[in-house]
């Protein structure tokens, strides 16, 4: 099953998110990575890492984040995985809280890597044309 990395800057925040998420999706692997290593306001490239390893089950991780260095901090962690790891890891830029419901349905559903990162991008600002043409985003994940 695909699993899912929520980062933020605050620790109350992803942990308050995996705890609503796993009520409703209690299969699907969630781990938080919010916070600096000290509890402090920020982001942990340790703590990302460590979070993957623990959302990891084999059918790789889509990873939500909350700001743009959260983001910064994800795909820096992406860059330390081994290869085959890496190749299971998607950084998706989509709203934190409703794309990891979204997500967490589609992986509880048993979608795949793609399927479950497009879950969560659909929820994002409408880039679509007026002929609903996918977003560049959504063209780049596959299905």
């Amino acid at each position: 099953m695909v699993g899912l990395v929520l980062v933020s800057h605050s620790d109350a925040l992803v942990t308050g998110l995996r705890d609503l998420v796993a009520q409703m999706e209690p299969e699907v692997p969630l781990a938080p990575a919010g916070g600096t290593d000290d509890g402090e306001l920020g982001t942990s490239l340790d703590l990302v890492m460590a979070a993957i390893d623990d959302a990891d089950q084999g059918d790789g991780v889509v990873i939500l984040f909350d700001l743009g260095s959260a983001e910064m901090t994800a795909e820096s962690a992406c860059e330390f995985l081994d290869d085959d790891q890496r190749d299971r890891v998607l950084v998706v830029d989509a709203p934190l809280v409703e794309g990891a419901i979204a997500a967490a349905s589609a992986a509880g559903g048993g979608a795949n890597l793609g399927e479950v990162a497009a879950a969560a991008v659909r929820l994002g600002p409408a880039e679509g044309d007026e002929n609903g043409e996918p977003s560049a985003l959504e063209a780049s994940i596959e299905l």
